[in-house]
């Protein structure tokens, strides 16, 4: 009994030990603010970072997703194209609707929209699961369809939202409650949910598992297929979300819509500490990761150190870099 008892208490110690690693991004993250303080006093100013915090909402909502399929062992490509797709199919829905429905087509087609994503997330995890092909390639290949389609339905230019629904739909971008920006909100609720999936339930443990090792979870009586199909109908989930918010920042779908998302998703997932290689999904810290993408992207706009044209290329330094201190660091 003695040893029962004295088990218990370490075991709960070694679960609730500080570790470096969960710090790691929020350490980052408070360096970067007093850098960009130093460099341009303004980027402290509420307003420069509730801008801030607002764009980087977007990424960080799908990146919720991507954790879970990324911490089961999977990987997703086609989250940008997936978002231009969805934004198209959604205005096109709402358009279609507001002569007969009016104001009410807006909720009919964030419902549309969360079932297209839905639908997407689950023809890309059957693909990797049941068709056993690789997520890289998989993905790869529903990323190039996504991008395909929603150039089709634009002929290559806009699908812009119709008039009368403009005004009605333009709070769910611009605007706030109890002064906070909705889309803070919304993805603060999706952190929630996705922190209490992945930490405090049977899926979260049994996507760490598949994750870690698949054939000890299929030995353990845990079905593979369904928690990878699981992640990947999450991830669709989470990028309709992002897209129903994205919608009323430009009013449109276009070809470009989402472009390389993809690679800043990935990027917050692994800065935030989640393993690229599968076992380890840390929520917390992928909101912390898409936060400070954003602060890089506007601290390079605010400085003349490096061109902001040059994002996209800081950002796959980064992403190197953090697979580079994952590699070395196991």
């Amino acid at each position: 009994m003695t040893a029962l008892t004295q088990s218990v208490p370490a075991r709960n110690e070694r679960r609730y030990q500080f570790s470096w690693a969960d710090a790691g991004p929020f350490l980052a993250l408070a360096a970067l603010l007093a850098l960009g303080f130093l460099v341009n006093p303004d980027f402290l100013s509420a307003t420069n970072l509730s801008n801030v915090i607002t764009r980087s909402a977007y990424v960080a909502i799908i990146a919720v997703g991507a954790t879970f399929v990324i911490s089961s062992g999977g990987l997703d490509l086609s989250v940008g194209s997936m978002v231009a797709f969805i934004a198209g199919i959604t205005i096109m829905f709402m358009n279609m609707m507001a002569p007969s429905l009016g104001l009410w087509a807006i909720p009919a087609g964030m419902a549309i929209a969360v079932v297209t994503g839905l639908l997407c997330g689950l023809a890309n995890g059957v693909i990797v699961t049941v068709g056993k092909i690789e997520p890289f390639i998989a993905t790869l290949g529903t990323m190039g369809i996504f991008r395909a389609l929603i150039t089709y339905m634009t002929n290559g230019g806009t699908i812009p939202i119709d008039r009368s629904l403009r005004e009605a739909y333009r709070p769910v971008y611009f605007g706030t409650l109890g002064g906070i920006p909705i889309p803070i909100l919304i993805s603060a609720i999706v952190a929630v949910l996705g922190a209490f999936v992945l930490y405090k339930t049977k899926y979260g443990r049994k996507c760490a598992a598949v994750g870690a090792n698949e054939d000890v979870a299929r030995y353990s009586g845990i079905s593979v297929i369904k928690t990878r199909t699981v992640a990947y109908v999450i991830q669709g989930v989470c990028v309709a979300v992002a897209a129903i918010c994205y919608v009323p920042r430009l009013g449109a779908a276009t070809p470009t819509t989402g472009q390389l998302w993809e690679l800043q998703v990935i990027t917050a997932v692994v800065i935030g500490g989640t393993a690229l290689r599968g076992g380890k999904g840390r929520i917390w810290g992928t909101i912390g990761g898409a936060v400070i993408l954003e602060l890089i992207a506007n601290l390079m706009v605010l400085s003349d150190f490096v061109s902001e044209y040059l994002v996209a290329a800081v950002q796959g330094v980064i992403i190197i870099i953090a697979m580079l201190v994952q590699r070395f660091s196991k």
